[in-house]
């Protein structure tokens, strides 16, 4: 993790990383591997001694596993996003923030008594990524004339637009000029794959760790996603974005700090729960509006100067 996130001075900003295999543990809760996997975490957390720990997330699972760290003080937000969760918190704070990532400068810079804003973020360049890219845009043929990046998949169903209709707009922009590059989250990434198979040869699929996604992300002319992580690697790397929103609420969790174009119908309603279908107001998004905002954000200044839109 900290090869990933790093400050303009390519100094680290996490130092370290503890991976927490909750899927797992749903997915066995009373298993021998569980109980010892969820020991093995709290002796790692712990052994660090940590004076400090802030809950940015407000679920249940993260105040949980705050609480594992057995830090001096913990805290988290007043009104967390799954309320149960402010009962494991020593200390809770306020913030008269809307979006997430100015709730969380808000809640660390209360924890720690400083004023704290958001700042842009320079990823570091892995070299071994780099090449990768190179290679995969070669057989793209997308480095002189700009590509979009397509991350279809989503946390979950509700917020996850049809592989269909990302096909569909892969290949008005591939009619364009604009080939896609699909980002693919898994081995045998079955979404990924229909939108490729749907785009009528204008879209290839990508498997990249993160490292990887970085540079492909770095180099998109657009990025075209719905609520999840590609989405907001995108805005921290200010990339153009086009968002698609439906259950999650654009004004706290969209696109932060970049050119973007937020597609969310009035129909869209805010709720959390993981349901597996696409919720009604993300299916009211068009394949024309997605198409006609990603070739808005193509024709703008940076993208125009290279002529790679007409």
């Amino acid at each position: 993790m900290s090869a990933v996130m790093a400050d303009s001075t390519q100094l680290p900003v996490i130092d370290c990383a503890y991976p927490a295999h909750t899927r797992e543990w749903s997915k066995r809760p009373f298993s021998t591997w569980t109980v010892s996997d969820i020991a093995r975490l709290r002796r790692l957390i712990r052994s660090d001694r940590f004076d400090l720990c802030v809950d940015l997330q407000g679920s249940i699972r993260s105040a949980t596993i705050g609480k594992l760290a057995g830090a001096g003080q913990f805290a988290g937000p007043a009104e967390p996003r799954e309320m149960p969760a402010r009962w494991l918190y020593g200390r809770r704070l306020q913030t008269k923030a809307v979006h997430v990532i100015e709730q969380a400068c808000e809640w660390i810079g209360d924890a720690v008594g400083e004023f704290i804003s958001p700042v842009p973020i320079d990823f570091p360049i892995d070299e071994d990524a780099e090449k990768k890219c190179k290679t995969i845009l070669n057989g793209l043929m997308a480095e002189k004339q700009g590509y979009a990046l397509i991350a279809p998949t989503a946390g979950w169903g509700a917020k996850q637009w049809p592989a269909e209709r990302f096909g569909a707009v892969a290949s008005k922009l591939g009619k364009l000029g604009i080939p896609s590059l699909v980002n693919a989250s898994a081995p045998g990434d079955l979404t990924a794959r229909r939108v490729v198979e749907t785009s009528e040869g204008y879209a290839a699929m990508a498997r990249a760790d993160i490292p990887l996604l970085i540079e492909l992300t770095r180099r998109a002319s657009v990025v075209i996603a719905g609520d999840t992580g590609p989405l907001h690697l995108a805005a921290a790397l200010r990339r153009p974005v086009v968002a698609l929103f439906g259950p999650t609420d654009p004004a706290r969790n969209g696109p932060y700090g970049t050119m973007a174009r937020v597609l969310r119908h009035g129909g869209a309603r805010r709720d959390h729960r993981r349901l597996a279908e696409p919720e009604a107001g993300l299916l009211e998004i068009t394949v024309d509006e997605v198409a006609d905002a990603a070739i808005e954000l193509l024709k703008g200044p940076q993208l125009r100067r290279t002529g790679q839109v007409r």
